[in-house]
């Protein structure tokens, strides 16, 4: 389960800039992408991902990813960096 790594991961970003910027500099190790976020918001993170052989995995809020991720608000994305 997606929201299971992240919860574990030792170290994460969170956020659309965020998670862009771990991809583009090679620290993401996978990347989790919610599926009720905005399409133009999200695409740019699947086709960096796709690009750069990154694994992303899609989880079904951005409510509960951002629970998974500790924060109080909703996250569209996340990278793991290190698990």
């Amino acid at each position: 389960m997606p929201l299971e790594r992240i919860r574990a991961a030792k170290k994460l970003t969170v956020g659309t800039k965020q998670t862009l910027k771990a991809i583009a500099n090679g620290q993401a190790k996978a990347v989790c992408v919610a599926l009720d976020a905005d399409k133009h918001v999200v695409q740019p993170i699947i086709e960096l991902c796709n690009v750069n052989g990154v694994e992303a995995v899609y989880v079904e809020s951005m409510a509960a990813l951002g629970k998974a991720c500790g924060i109080a608000v909703r996250a569209a994305s996340a990278a793991i960096l290190e698990e």
